[in-house]
């Protein structure tokens, strides 16, 4: 593995790592009252655009860690289309 090829892994590692919160944070709570649907429909579009470059590049740090941030954006948006006309679910004091 080359100097290159660990920058890019350290890279996909971090900025996918780095929506793992949110997104967990979303699953367990179900509520989506403060996710915008236009920046996530932007970004799930944005990250599927990103893998299809690393996969025609053949580049695997681009096509892993955007594989798994498409997974977990689609998800998002996917509850937030699903959930937005509901009222955010109650919390416990």
């Amino acid at each position: 593995m080359t100097a290159i090829d660990t920058l890019g892994y350290a890279a996909a590692t971090l900025t996918t790592a780095s929506f793992l919160p949110q997104a967990w944070l979303t699953f367990r709570t179900r509520d989506v009252s403060g996710i915008s649907l236009a920046m996530y429909s932007v970004f799930t579009f944005g990250i599927a655009l990103w893998l299809a470059y690393g996969v025609l590049l053949q580049a695997w740090p681009i096509v892993i860690a955007n594989a798994v941030t498409l997974a977990l954006a689609a998800g998002i948006l996917t509850m937030k289309l699903r959930l937005m006309n509901r009222p955010p679910p109650n919390r416990a004091a």
